[in-house]
């Protein structure tokens, strides 16, 4: 049985589906089961990985499991899948680890994770994507109120990825050998600014979208409603301060899976509908 949590999410729910197409059994965590719109194939189990001791029945029988990083109570989970018999974990983080610092609070939040699963002694392979294609979906507030996106960093590039190149690689990772003890950095095929973006999204969704930049004192006042300060201040050092560049383009997708990852209008074409008046995304 493979375990894979997060089962709702950009990610999880995409690594869910790539399993599926495999035949492989797969059991999907999920804080409200009800809500989980899977394959009918898939075992949809209760579970908070903030909790463990809500995580019986997910690690029961497991051999295998997708984790996320960035959550406080790993090492107490990789502990349990390590005496209920998992025989390896495919950790999801950020290529942001890479050279990173960790007095930024993001990188040490990924950074501690790889930590915890290299420590765990269950063998690991570790995927470190680019930004998400999905991030996009940020703006949905601004695109339902009117055509213009406002968003900072007008002039830093993003290779972003969709979600299920990262998936794919991830049941690479689960079904297939030779990938144990190895950490892979994901990207898309291209850099694009965010004014890159809404203008492509304009063109798939056939609106008169346009880009405004945001500055960012209004970028900080905007984030503060929802994001922790510390947050806020990582990605200001990423982007403002150029402490992590997102832009290379690397051919891990196309290595490990044998085809190119999709571009950013392929996937605002496959996910258009989500950006409809009255979508729920």
């Amino acid at each position: 049985m493979i375990l894979v949590t997060g089962a709702t999410g950009n990610v999880g729910s995409e690594v869910v589906r790539a399993l599926v197409a495999r035949g492989a059994p797969v059991r999907a965590l999920a804080r409200v089961p009800e809500r989980a719109a899977l394959p009918p194939s898939v075992e949809v189990v209760p579970g908070d990985l903030d909790r463990p001791d809500t995580l019986g029945q997910a690690l029961a029988d497991v051999r295998k499991a997708f984790l996320l990083g960035g959550f406080t109570a790993l090492p107490d989970v990789l502990a349990r899948l390590r005496a209920s018999g998992a025989m390896q974990v495919v950790l999801l983080t950020s290529r942001c680890v890479v050279g990173g610092d960790r007095g930024n609070a993001i990188t040490r939040m990924w950074l501690d994770a790889e930590v915890a699963v290299r420590a765990s002694g269950i063998p690991w392979t570790i995927v470190r994507p680019s930004g998400f294609h999905a991030n996009a979906l940020r703006w949905l507030p601004q695109l339902r109120d009117g055509d213009v996106v406002r968003a900072p960093w007008p002039d830093v590039p993003i290779a972003s990825i969709d979600p299920a190149d990262i998936a794919e690689v991830a049941a690479t990772a689960l079904t297939e050998p030779a990938h144990e003890s190895a950490a892979l950095s994901l990207s898309g095929p291209e850099p694009l600014t965010p004014g890159e973006q809404v203008a492509t999204l304009a063109d798939v969704l056939r609106r008169p979208l346009r880009f405004e930049p945001l500055a960012d004192d209004e970028a900080r006042a905007a984030m503060a409603a929802d994001t922790p300060a510390d947050v806020i201040d990582a990605l200001f050092r990423f982007f403002s301060g150029g402490e992590f560049d997102d832009s290379p383009v690397v051919d891990t997708v196309q290595r490990i899976t044998g085809r190119l990852p999709r571009t950013f209008e392929q996937w605002a074409a496959a996910h258009a509908h989500r950006f409809s008046v009255g979508a729920d995304a």
